[in-house]
């Protein structure tokens, strides 16, 4: 780990000190609002340490480890053991390192994902699902739990569209990088001609709302229709009215799921989204009015091609943004998004 890292470990550690004894004053209470902050201030602090020290002291055991082993002799057994910790630490400080270039206000939150075909019918279709399980396997490998809240089957295979749910450390600073076009180039497995076609989806990106950010919903202002579910689920979801549609009339956002068999179920998850959405558009006002200020346009993303993903005539995926390219385009379908990922992140911090 760097110097710039150890210094940053030592500042946090005598912020965390003194919030931890600013918490245990008599008057602590006086204020509750404050205090309440300071503890949720504490808490992230210390969050945010545990890996890192964690890290530290794996390194630690590790050099004691080595140095005992160099001394004691040739033990394959243990070189392998001892090789095997190696690799495990250099992946956590590479996870700590790509996680320190996050920090936006709402980066350590989870996140809602929307994927939508473009044009180009069934080709899209199935381009939607392949994004749907790259995202799948990329948070499965980063433990985090995914949930399906709604999706839309195409007309023939594939998916029109399809919402889901991220949740655990800092899954939306991580998929924020994600939000924009995606185009693809292959040999369409739908052509009986075996020509090359290109398809488009777009992916949009949300974080998960909470407590905090008094987003306030007039249930007044909503229209809230129920209808039987289209999507897999079996029978029972597929026989009863369990599908729920909410439009927020003021803002015209329409937040469907579908997915649980439970019409609660789905009322809750739909809210939870409109919430998101809510809180996205308030912040997109936000940010217009500061580049109205500041005389800049704002870009207009859906218009964005941000990465593209050729399987023929030569394999290749390819970053907009960031000129970062990676060759194995398999191993980013199966997942392995982290080298685009750090990049975007790394873009985006040189750009701030």
């Amino acid at each position: 780990m760097s110097s710039e890292t150890i210094f940053d470990v030592a500042g946090r550690q005598a912020e965390l000190a003194r919030l931890e004894a600013a918490a245990a004053a008599p008057d602590f209470w006086d204020d509750p609002e404050s205090a309440q902050a300071e503890l949720q201030q504490l808490a992230r602090i210390r969050d945010g340490l545990q890996p890192i020290t964690g890290l530290i002291r794996r390194s630690a055991d590790l050099v004691e480890m080595l140095e005992l082993a160099a001394a004691d002799g040739e033990d394959p057994e243990l070189e392998a053991e001892l090789s095997r910790e190696a690799a495990s630490v250099r992946r956590e400080c590479e996870r700590i390192e790509m996680q320190s270039l996050l920090g936006g206000e709402w980066d350590s939150r989870n996140a809602i994902v929307e994927i939508n075909a473009g044009a180009g019918g069934t080709e899209s279709c199935d381009w939607a699902q392949m994004l749907l399980r790259m995202y799948l396997r990329w948070a499965q490998e980063q433990g985090f739990e995914t949930e399906i809240a709604d999706e839309v089957p195409g007309d023939v295979a594939g998916l029109k569209s399809v919402t889901f749910e991220v949740r655990g450390p800092y899954a939306y600073g991580y998929l924020q990088a994600e939000r924009g076009v995606h185009r693809l180039v292959r040999i369409s497995p739908f052509d009986a001609n075996k020509r090359r076609h290109t398809s488009f989806a777009s992916v949009d990106v949300i974080p998960e709302t909470d407590e905090s950010d008094d987003v306030v919903i007039n249930p007044d202002e909503l229209r809230i229709d129920t209808y039987r579910s289209s999507g897999a689920g079996g029978q029972h979801v597929n026989k009863t009215d369990s599908a729920v549609r909410i439009t927020h009339i003021p803002t015209g956002l329409v937040v469907s799921c579908q997915n649980e068999r439970s019409q609660h179920k789905n009322r809750a998850m739909a809210m939870k989204v409109l919430q998101a959405r809510l809180l996205e558009r308030r912040r997109s006002e936000d940010q217009a009015r500061v580049n109205q200020l500041r005389g800049e346009q704002q870009a207009i993303e859906w218009g964005s091609q941000i990465r593209s993903y050729v399987f023929q005539p030569y394999t290749l995926v390819k970053d907009h943004r960031t000129g970062c390219e990676v060759g194995d385009v398999m191993a980013v379908m199966d997942g392995r998004l982290d080298a685009l990922i750090q990049a975007y992140l790394q873009w985006k911090g040189g750009k701030g």
